[in-house]
């Protein structure tokens, strides 16, 4: 672990808390675990400095009326080039082949912040059933869809073909689980749109199950999975310890390469997660990181984009320059103001477009469609559910 990724040094009276505060709370379809963060405050700037267990700083998130200006954007992330995949055997392989190739370390720039004023108005009227903007260009682009209807039931096969109509432009759809036979649906109509698929696994106290739950939904053919995801945010909420985590992964890899899968496999977590335990991603074909800058609290809609690319930066650079994705990031529609950050159908708009323009690839977009099926907490601003780019999923009940 790297010290000193901030070089601020007013920052040290500020107040301090340990990684798994990083106010990342999407909930998933079985999270059970909140873990909120009890932080003695100082009085002057209203800031937050995250450090890891040796008393590194990691990052600093400005909450409410930040005046810190920004510094120069960073340079746009290009994706590196894919490579062409080959066919899958039935033989195991010692080690999977990435499907992406690693790309040089990015130039880094320090966390940024964009200055904002308090906003007046606390919440947004946008209409649920919309999103931002349905003529969203989608290519080369990546997005998160989860397959669940209002009351928490599962979807069927003809409601997640109905869903994936309007999203089909995307070059890939993320999944967290294999309830629901979810991975065998969303994977059916990821193949009918020439969509790959990156999988999730959920649940890795069964990892022998999840995984043969992966194996049996490709009934051998993985041609359409880009990558499995073992867990998403398991270390920031506290559930496992990094080790547990990368255990996890180590088994996982062992079945399905007997499988014949020999594509990536990475572990899931927040920006600060990974960067406080660089063994996650050492243990991926890839640094794999979730970065919402709705959550920082000092970044307005317009600096989504800057702000996630530079944590994006940090990551790699923990990670030894490793090939990273950014595997969450969005902006809400409705709920209630994070400070700088204001939900509503016109800035998620602006955040989404300041995204795209730091990321030419590497980026899976959050989320396809509102989660009505999800409740909110103390920690998520009353816009857990809409976070859709599309509004209500067509296949609503």
């Amino acid at each position: 672990m790297k010290a000193g990724l901030l070089s601020v040094a007013a920052l040290s009276a500020l107040a301090v808390a340990q990684p798994h505060g990083q106010a990342h709370r999407h909930l998933h379809k079985k999270d059970v675990v909140v873990t909120e963060t009890q932080m003695a405050t100082a009085t002057a700037p209203r800031a937050v400095v995250y450090v890891d267990a040796n008393g590194n700083q990691l990052y600093t998130s400005w909450g409410g009326d930040s005046n810190t200006q920004p510094t120069q954007a960073p340079e746009p992330y290009s994706a590196p080039e894919e490579e062409e995949e080959e066919e899958t055997t039935s033989s195991p392989a010692p080690q999977p082949t990435p499907e992406t190739t690693e790309a040089p370390a990015p130039s880094y720039a320090e966390p940024t912040t964009s200055a904002a004023p308090a906003p007046t108005s606390t919440s947004s009227g946008s209409d649920s059933s919309e999103g931002s903007d349905s003529s969203i260009d989608a290519s080369g682009y990546s997005i998160v869809y989860s397959p669940y209807n209002a009351d928490g039931t599962c979807k069927d096969q003809s409601q997640v073909d109905m869903d994936f109509e309007q999203i089909s432009g995307y070059s890939m759809v993320r999944t967290y689980g294999t309830d629901c036979n979810q991975t065998a649906t969303v994977l059916t109509a990821a193949r009918a749109h020439n969509m790959k698929l990156f999988a999730g696994i959920f649940d890795i106290s069964n990892i022998d199950g999840e995984v043969s739950n992966i194996i049996d939904a490709t009934n051998g053919d993985f041609s359409n999975i880009h990558t499995i995801s073992v867990g998403n945010e398991l270390v920031n909420n506290g559930q496992y310890s990094a080790s547990d985590v990368v255990s996890a992964m180590n088994n996982a890899r062992g079945q399905l390469s007997g499988a014949g899968y020999n594509g990536n496999i990475v572990t899931v977590d927040t920006f600060v997660a990974m960067i406080a335990n660089p063994e996650l991603c050492e243990a991926s074909d890839y640094a794999a990181a979730n970065c919402h800058a709705f959550f920082d609290g000092g970044v307005s809609a317009e600096g989504a984009g800057d702000f996630v690319l530079s944590q994006a930066q940090q990551v790699s650079k923990a990670c030894g320059g490793k090939n990273t994705w950014i595997t969450e990031s969005g902006w809400p529609t409705q709920g209630e103001s994070n400070g700088a950050a204001v939900p509503g159908s016109a800035n998620q708009r602006a955040a989404i477009d300041s995204l795209k323009s730091a990321f030419s690839g590497n980026l899976i977009l959050f989320t396809a469609y509102n989660d009505m099926w999800k409740s909110n907490n103390a920690g998520t601003y009353g816009a857990e559910q809409f976070w859709g780019m599309y509004g209500n999923a067509p296949s609503s009940k």
